[in-house]
């Protein structure tokens, strides 16, 4: 079963780099074009937040199926960092009148976010791609 987590675990990165990197692109589109605030922004960063908190399920999953190894805590910690830089412009914006709502704030975390990512892949050892 353990297996089934970690191969689930292992795949799912991509998308959360995909989903990462699409939301940064299209935050920096809207700040370059200055256009209005839109749903589509909306949805990749909660897209991009909710699959950083299913790779977190998942990678507790393999903890708790026996798979922890001491190199595998920097790496817990960095994924929890990622998961709330991720979160927090989702949960601001959410709040936010319609007309102060702006892309800059997804850009910025969600780079902050693919850099802790990075980090966490890295501090296990493994390819970042690849």
């Amino acid at each position: 079963m353990s297996n089934i987590f970690f191969q689930a675990h292992s795949g799912l990165r991509y998308l959360v780099l995909l989903a990462g990197v699409l939301t940064v692109l299209y935050a920096l589109y809207g700040v370059a074009t200055k256009a209005s605030y839109d749903r589509k922004m909306r949805i990749l960063s909660s897209s991009f937040a909710g699959l950083i908190h299913l790779q977190i399920l998942l990678g507790m999953a393999l903890i708790f199926s026996g798979r922890f190894q001491p190199a595998v805590a920097g790496h817990l910690v960095m994924m929890i960092f990622a998961a709330a830089a991720g979160q927090i412009p989702v949960s601001v914006m959410r709040r936010r009148p319609e007309e102060d709502k702006t892309y800059l704030p997804h850009g910025v975390w969600a780079l902050v976010s693919l850099g802790a990512i990075v980090a966490g892949i890295m501090a296990i050892g493994r390819p970042v791609i690849g």
